[in-house]
């Protein structure tokens, strides 16, 4: 056994808008997980990977966890609940400008039965009143009167090296299971589709965005021009919908291209992208269990 390198793996889990992506991004230095306004919007275990001298932490952001009886949000909490099990370790993020209600006591006795090695941190720190930061740790403490509260702030990056000592501090030993300069294992077709999600979400507004899935149809490589080929397709569930992410004269879909494509060549370094996008309507996508059995992985 390698006593000197350790390798774990760690669910992330908290309420939507707990800001388990953004914390994710902020730790792996690289765009792992889309964000949003909206929130749920992580629909997938998303895999984010760290690795310094002390070895590697392989993370999931899972989706936020949500009582709901619609189909696709009972869909999100199984993948969420999944993690749970499947992990070494749970790092637990709290909002702290959002009173705990049913949702995360719920939340917290999940994480209790699974008897793994917790990390418990308060998030928002940085605008959040010092009420709201005590209220927040009280939770925390209710339930796990042992583990120790972190504050951080995974969107200036403060606090999260506190949070990597307490994984790493779990952590078994053993080998690195993935190349030390890897950040995510999400295939190509995912990371695009998962980008072009984002942008059409940040588009739009109310009920909108929860409608909204996307997909890579094809992806080519042309050697001869060095020239990447994808034809894709944001799909909304009405007609009203498609109307409003194509916008007038086509800007919506414009601007949503103009935002995805320099992330996604940055995907594909020294290639040029030529990017085909589409939006369809599809009616009732979310209660349909083929297109969820086809995007959520």
């Amino acid at each position: 056994m390698n006593e000197t390198t350790k390798c774990g793996t760690v669910a992330i889990v908290g309420r939507p808008s707990s800001g388990k992506s953004t914390l994710l991004n902020t730790i792996c230095e690289m765009k792992v997980a889309i964000t949003s306004r909206t929130p749920q919007t992580t629909r997938n275990a998303i895999r984010g990977i760290y690795t310094d001298k002390r070895g590697q932490l392989i993370f999931t952001d899972t989706p936020g966890f949500h009582l709901s009886d619609k189909t696709l949000n009972k869909r999100l909490q199984q993948t969420a609940i999944r993690a749970l099990g499947e992990s070494d370790m749970i790092l637990y993020l709290l909002d702290a400008t959002r009173e705990s209600g049913e949702e995360e006591e719920q939340l917290a006795l999940l994480v209790k039965r699974t008897n793994s090695p917790v990390v418990l941190a308060v998030n928002k720190a940085e605008i959040a009143s010092e009420e709201e930061k005590t209220n927040a740790a009280a939770f925390l403490a209710t339930h796990f009167p042992s583990t120790p509260v972190l504050f951080a702030s995974a969107e200036k990056d403060e606090g999260v090296d506190e949070i990597l000592i307490a994984l790493f501090a779990f952590a078994p030993y053993g080998e690195l299971l993935y190349p030390a300069d890897a950040y995510t294992d999400q295939d190509v077709e995912f990371r695009i589709a998962e980008i072009l999600r984002e942008k059409a979400m940040n588009l739009v507004s109310e009920e909108i965005p929860h409608a909204i899935y996307s997909e890579v149809a094809d992806l080519e490589y042309d050697e001869k021009t060095n020239t990447v080929w994808i034809r894709a397709f944001i799909t909304v569930e009405r007609e009203t919908q498609k109307a409003i992410v194509v916008g007038k004269g086509g800007s919506g879909i414009a601007k949503i291209r103009a935002q995805a494509e320099p992330e996604i060549r940055e995907i594909f370094a020294g290639r040029k992208l030529r990017l085909d996008l589409r939006v369809k309507a599809q009616d009732k996508w979310r209660t349909n269990p083929i297109v969820l059995d086809k995007i959520l992985r």
